[in-house]
């Protein structure tokens, strides 16, 4: 089946190039920043993950998504979005501002379509960027007898995510955005939650979901998940934040869809970052016995109360429709 492997890149504005650099410095990324824009990379990996830009006196923004095929592919992921009626439109504006490592968006070929909800969503070959097999845990070495395990906080490393490993994104129509993601880019529904959650991963093989929808009252980023070496990390990574400042978040915990420890710390414009462990993994040719699973095993299997405005769209204002709130997809 000819679909895309790769969410390859996310573009959204933030009001502060300078306090975003300080935030996902302080999360374990390696940053670049020139002008008005900034990219995100992991630790040891050239692939550019994130561009942020800048705009002024304006909310935190999605501006577009995209995503990476093969390059036989190309074609028939053209001609599939054509037979199924998907609106084209013009290339992103930002998408045409070159000047970091990684953010080269002038691909031969590459296919723009209009999402349901607004917002471009770019198609173009590229290298693979999400895992081909389950990311591997770190392994500790072994500690002599007489000696604790843990280290002294002085010489905790700074935790470094080792990749991307799925988004978040808010909807205000989940089905419509899971078909349009099926239709133009072959994804598959892993597990979901009626309409209030939906797992998404990629036939080529990708984590439990390459992205997720949430719903809500219009589109949005609602958060980037990073994989870290081992649940150690996961705590270690908390803290750090702790210590830099950021003392708004969720966790530590576990998923029940997904099955990954987490800690998610929110950044200056309402969203949050998770840094992630132990994900499952979907393997190339492998069918997952895709579920509707109840409400109560849609968020986590244990971990702490949920933050009142976890799943608040700060993207949007809502108008007429009620917002789901974490009460909702929580258990009592």
């Amino acid at each position: 089946m000819a679909a895309v492997h790769s969410l390859d890149l996310i573009v959204f504005t933030v009001p502060d190039l300078a306090e975003a650099e300080r935030f996902y410095a302080a999360f374990g990324l390696r940053t670049e920043l020139v002008d008005s824009k900034l990219a995100l990379f992991t630790d040891g990996n050239p692939h550019c993950w994130a561009v942020l830009h800048e705009v002024r006196g304006q909310p935190k923004k999605l501006q577009y998504l995209s995503f990476g095929c093969f390059e036989q592919d190309f074609e028939a992921i053209a001609q599939n979005a054509e037979m199924h009626r998907l609106k084209t439109c013009e290339p992103h504006p930002l998408s045409r501002i070159a000047g970091l490592s990684g953010d080269s968006q002038d691909a031969a070929q590459s296919l723009w379509l209009q999402h349901p909800e607004g917002f471009p969503v770019q198609i173009r070959p590229a290298p693979k960027s999400s895992p081909t097999q389950k990311s591997v845990a770190s392994r500790e070495p072994a500690v002599p007898e007489g000696k604790g395990a843990a280290s002294n906080r002085a010489r905790v490393p700074q935790v470094r995510p080792r990749r991307l490993s799925h988004a978040l994104f808010f909807s205000g129509d989940v089905a419509g955005a899971v078909a349009f993601y099926e239709q133009a880019l072959g994804l598959r529904v892993t597990d979901r939650s009626s309409d209030v959650i939906v797992f998404m991963h990629g036939v080529h093989g990708s984590d439990h979901h390459l992205l997720a929808l949430a719903k809500s009252d219009g589109p949005g980023l609602h958060h980037l998940s990073w994989d870290v070496a081992s649940v150690d990390e996961v705590g270690t990574g908390m803290e750090q934040m702790l210590i830099a400042g950021h003392e708004r978040g969720w966790g530590m915990g576990r998923h029940v869809l997904g099955s990954n420890y987490f800690y998610y710390v929110r950044d200056p414009w309402g969203s949050y970052c998770e840094y992630s462990f132990d994900i499952d993994f979907v393997p190339y040719g492998f069918d997952w016995p895709s579920a509707d699973h109840p409400l109560e095993d849609s968020f986590y299997v244990w971990g702490p109360r949920v933050p009142e405005d976890f799943v608040k769209n700060y993207e949007t204002t809502p108008p007429h429709t009620p917002e789901v709130t974490a009460d909702e997809i929580t258990p009592s």
